[in-house]
């Protein structure tokens, strides 16, 4: 097998848990290993460090996948996506929708996987998990048995590994829509033309959060997308829920699936989420919760002063909105914004709306996207509630 060996003291962090290796990490490069391929990783030693993915076009070099220089194979994958699986059912057991591979947290760097009911979608953002994406459907196959795997390869990441962007069915027919439950909630999910693999699993827990400070209030769900916090705060009692989009498809959707819980006159806004906080039909709405779940601001550290100013002007528009007693919700689905600047930022907006609050929780994303312990950079989103004053 083609080899990396790393410059002297390089290998500390990935030793201690860490799976990439940055391409000014490695002194060495032996038999020329093409974008994808395996390599064996060796510290400046020559003590065996693991074995990971290869790319010469990425800054991530290397990516490990094995701490053992074993045969990988159908087995090799089958074990990770089982293990992951099993997890998974712990988590919920009842639940038969969830996501069930998040790549480096269970052992495939850049490997995604989400399950709807009897359907898969499948990401691949590594160049590593690109090439062996057969050997990895074909193990998630055994392991699942769907009835279809949709391939979703149009996420951004993948240009960073100088790969395609390109859509497929692997395996199956999928249909149009896919009807989950996720807190005794039904949505309609495209896995084929929705949004990233077609529904955000990762705020699962935060929406259940949501449900127990609505009751009997009015509120505002911006970006609502499919409508799915909108729809926890009715599931909790909320006497009225306006979701506000700018995608009208996304509130097509939120509609179906307003209907598909038994609610009536679904109350919708086609609009840019900030544009209408700061419209004065807005401020005439008397909200008592209002939640904002906005796209990420910061997609990469050159872009943190200009997406945290705008976190933190949406975040001060928003809390505008609420009377005394209202509950604020806001998320940040950022990895380059931290918690502590989250909460910094949530800091500075209430000073600038003039509101007096208190944080009532403070949380990250759903447990089916586990935080691995040694890469923090497995931990990217943040939600926060409120009250105020």
């Amino acid at each position: 097998m083609k080899k990396i060996i790393l410059k002297k003291g390089e290998e500390k962090r990935v030793v201690s848990g860490h799976q990439w290796i940055f391409s000014n990490e490695i002194g060495d490069i032996v038999s020329k290993p093409q974008a994808g391929e395996t390599v064996e990783c060796y510290d400046f030693s020559n003590n065996f460090i693991g074995l990971a993915f290869y790319n010469p076009h990425s800054l991530i070099a290397a990516r490990i996948i094995s701490r053992k220089n074993e045969i990988i194979d159908i087995k090799f994958w089958q074990e990770k996506i089982q293990k992951a699986y099993d997890f998974r059912k712990f988590l919920y057991p009842e639940q038969n929708s969830f996501r069930a591979f998040y790549g480096e947290s269970d052992g495939i760097s850049g490997f995604i996987l989400d399950k709807y009911e009897d359907y898969c979608t499948a990401q691949f953002v590594s160049a590593g998990a690109d090439k062996n994406k057969h050997d990895i459907l074909e193990a998630v196959k055994n392991v699942l048995n769907p009835k279809g795997i949709m391939i979703r390869n149009d996420s951004a990441l993948r240009k960073l590994e100088n790969l395609p962007q390109e859509n497929e069915v692997y395996s199956g027919e999928i249909p149009d829509d896919i009807i989950i439950t996720e807190n005794d909630i039904k949505y309609y999910v495209n896995i084929k033309h929705g949004q990233k693999t077609g529904f955000f699993f990762d705020q699962r827990d935060n929406r259940k959060i949501l449900q127990k400070y609505c009751k009997g209030k009015k509120v505002l769900d911006c970006f609502t997308h499919t409508g799915s916090f909108g729809l926890n705060a009715l599931k909790g009692g909320a006497k009225e829920v306006i979701f506000v989009d700018s995608s009208r498809p996304a509130l097509e959707t939120a509609a179906k699936n307003y209907e598909l819980n038994g609610y009536e006159n679904f109350n919708a806004v086609v609009a840019d989420a900030q544009e209408y906080i700061c419209s004065h039909e807005a401020e005439n709405e008397n909200f008592e919760v209002v939640n904002i779940d906005p796209p990420g601001l910061i997609k990469s550290k050159k872009d943190f002063f200009a997406g945290y100013k705008h976190y933190a002007k949406l975040n001060e528009q928003a809390l505008r909105l609420l009377k005394n007693g209202g509950i604020f919700a806001t998320s940040s689905c950022s990895h380059h914004l931290s918690e502590a600047d989250f909460v910094k930022m949530i800091t500075q907006a209430c000073a600038r709306a003039k509101k007096t609050a208190v944080f009532l929780e403070l949380s990250s994303q759903a447990k089916d996207h586990p935080v691995l312990v040694s890469m923090p950079e497995t931990k990217y989103l943040k939600f926060a509630v409120l009250y105020v004053f």
